[in-house]
């Protein structure tokens, strides 16, 4: 009789090998990592001596479950925002929150979080791509679990690196430190091709080859990111991916929702293992994953959770019940997507979409000792059927929850027995977990309240001066070459003039002492010719009027950002109660008067209700005294340009609606 580690006792073993062989009074025999034999429990008793024996009457061991997509430190965003377009949950929630509080410790607290939580649930092997992948690797080590950690890289400045070649350095520092350990298999991670450049997926590209390592990526994840991508890099980001050369190495491919036929032809052609993420997908409203198109295509499909913050759980179950559940209701035909293919999804077929196939993802002689202890023995599990062979894939896929898993192994080390931890401290996790959220909290709350807050979370932001005199005059067009050549000679000097188109969105709330956002558009042609479009966000906190002759003066705080998202997002994010759009034709004229600079538009509003053309004086200051003194030098103006006070407007356009 032999010696070995550990033998499960008298289980239903659930394979998934390639046969599909299902053993009733199982049993599995484990030596060091490995699994050394599977049979019947009284062949494997009487063949050997086990150091350690779990019974497991009552329950179906199945291999490990593989979750190949996922963001595990963002445990700690679980809940942040909710109910949101990607985009917005993504720039004005997830980069801002990541950018003040994503550190190294911040990543290894939620990793545990993460862990535990996983190991909790049956999830043996994770795909990971976040910041700091070092502490992920470090914390997944402790825990004992196997992951594929995918150092992100951006074009965009991240929590760890300030541009995308200190992205690309740490990732290279990190696969070299760690790309021989046994569960960890570190790598890189292009984030998306919307968020990187071609360069950062070639050097990822190189990197790969020379270590051995597989790619991670976001690809085709909404269709609005597709339509984009045609647009701006003339392919699918699929088709883009593959011309880049990121599936020149074995790719994992976070999403694919809308994976085009074609798209779906490459990721087969090219072996690309794809994760659709089913919870995650349907929250952002992403859309619902061509899971059975991948699938008779041949392309090797798995299953993530994604991160928290958009899933707000690591529950495999639970995305093996959606997946089985969406190709039924969206097909009309319930036999589209059987159990048991649904469960490979997060086995078998997951261990091939993550390029693992030979080591995990079924139960056979010679591959790692990963596997589950499912009790079925739970009031929403019971009673358990045995009269068909396929009987128990409908229990695990459409009655089992994550809390069913009573114990965990991975490569034959006991991580959980009896639904308790044993690697990690799970009181402490918790502690710590709830002590960064209430930091997040606070920074949260505090922001929500001010719309400065909101705009510097997204963008840089520059304070303009405090007071600006102006006034404007309604005019006929025939007098636009008579207040031309007015300007045009003494004692008006002209510095610089321009012709613009300016579309301009403001936000306004009915707080008003929330201020208003103006989203801006310009399109200018000057002495140099015509220049690209600048997009501008420019706060004006509530104003204090106060009324000259000819001019009124307007106090308040001001502050302007660069625009770099789409009216929708910005209307998504900021959540206004009333939206107004004002289109103007505007010829800019910069004089100085008296050696005093002022802006004279002659303006030409095209939107309606106060379409018509306009003459307006305006000039900005940060001194009281000096919009004293400008104020009376707009009345001089005024007079020169002859201009009678009956035919003066002090208020903005805006306000005239």
């Amino acid at each position: 009789m032999h010696t070995i580690d550990l033998l499960l006792s008298h289980a239903t073993v659930v394979t998934m090998d390639e046969h599909g062989t299902i053993l009733h009074d199982g049993a599995v025999a484990v030596h060091g990592d490995i699994i050394i034999a599977i049979d019947s429990t009284a062949a494997l008793t009487a063949r050997y001596q086990a150091a350690h024996t779990i019974d497991c009457q009552g329950c179906a061991i199945t291999p490990g479950l593989i979750n190949a997509h996922a963001h595990v430190p963002m445990s700690l965003l679980r809940g942040v925002a909710a109910d949101l377009q990607l985009d917005v949950w993504l720039f004005g929630y997830m980069f801002p929150v990541e950018a003040r509080f994503v550190t190294p410790e911040f990543v290894r607290t939620g990793t545990l979080l993460s862990c535990a939580e996983m190991i909790r649930g049956g999830t043996t092997t994770f795909v990971d791509m976040y910041f700091y992948e070092e502490e992920v690797a470090r914390a997944a080590d402790e825990a004992g679990m196997r992951a594929v950690c995918g150092q992100s890289v951006m074009r965009l400045p991240s929590p760890d690196a300030s541009s995308f070649d200190i992205g690309l350095e740490r990732a290279t520092r990190f696969i070299d430190a760690w790309h021989t350990h046994p569960r960890i298999t570190p790598t890189i991670a292009p984030h998306a091709p919307y968020t990187c450049t071609d360069e950062i997926y070639a050097q990822a590209v190189e990197l790969c080859k020379k270590y051995g390592v597989p790619l991670v990526t976001h690809l085709s994840e909404t269709a609005r990111e597709v339509d984009e991508s045609r647009v701006d890099r003339h392919a699918t980001p699929i088709g883009y991916a593959e011309r880049v050369g990121a599936f020149s190495v074995p790719c994992i491919a976070a999403h694919c929702v809308h994976a085009t036929d074609e798209d779906i032809a490459t990721l087969a052609a090219k072996g690309v293992g794809v994760a659709p993420c089913p919870t995650s997908n349907l929250k952002l409203a992403s859309g619902v994953a061509p899971y059975l198109k991948f699938l008779n295509a041949g392309v090797k499909t798995g299953l993530g959770t994604d991160g928290p913050a958009s899933n707000d759980d690591q529950d495999m179950f639970s995305e093996i019940h959606l997946a089985a559940l969406l190709p039924k209701g969206l097909s009309g035909d319930p036999t589209a997507m059987p159990a048991k293919t649904a469960f490979s999804l997060a086995t078998s077929s997951g261990a091939r979409a993550i390029h693992q196939a030979d080591r995990i993802g079924s139960l056979a002689v010679g591959k790692q000792a990963d596997l589950v202890v499912i009790s079925l023995g739970a009031l929403h599990n019971s009673p358990t059927y045995t009269y068909s062979a396929d009987a128990i894939y409908n229990q695990l896929v459409y009655t089992c929850h994550a809390s069913d898993v009573r114990d965990t192994i991975i490569a034959g080390r006991i991580l959980m027995r009896n639904r308790e931890l044993l690697t990690l401290d799970e009181q402490t996790i918790l502690r710590d977990a709830r002590r960064i959220a209430s930091e997040i909290n606070t920074f949260l709350a505090n922001r929500e309240e001010h719309l400065l807050d909101k705009i510097l979370a997204i963008s840089p932001i520059q304070a303009s001066e405090i007071f600006e005199i102006q006034v404007k005059a309604k005019i006929d067009p025939s007098d636009t070459h008579a207040i031309r050549a007015i300007l045009g000679a003494a004692p008006f000097i002209i510095n610089r003039q321009n012709q613009r188109t300016q579309y301009d969105t403001y936000f306004g709330w009915n707080d008003l002492a929330q201020g208003r956002i103006r989203l801006r558009e310009d399109h200018r042609v000057d002495a140099q010719g015509r220049t690209p479009p600048y997009y501008t966000l420019t706060l004006t906190e509530p104003v204090k009027r106060v009324e000259y002759n000819a001019a009124v003066q307007l106090s308040r705080a001001r502050y302007t950002a660069p625009a770099h998202h789409t009216e929708r997002f910005y209307r998504e994010y900021f959540q206004p109660n009333h939206t107004i759009t004002i289109t103007k034709e505007r010829q800019r004229i910069h004089v100085t008067f008296r050696d005093t600079e002022f802006a004279i538009n002659i303006d030409t509003i095209t939107s309606t209700p106060n379409a018509g053309m306009y003459v307006e004086i305006k000039s900005r200051t940060w001194s009281q005294r000096d919009a004293t003194h400008k104020a009376a030098l707009i009345g001089d103006i005024l007079q020169l340009l002859g201009i009678a006070d009956n035919r003066l407007i002090k208020d903005e356009y805006v306000d005239q609606l």
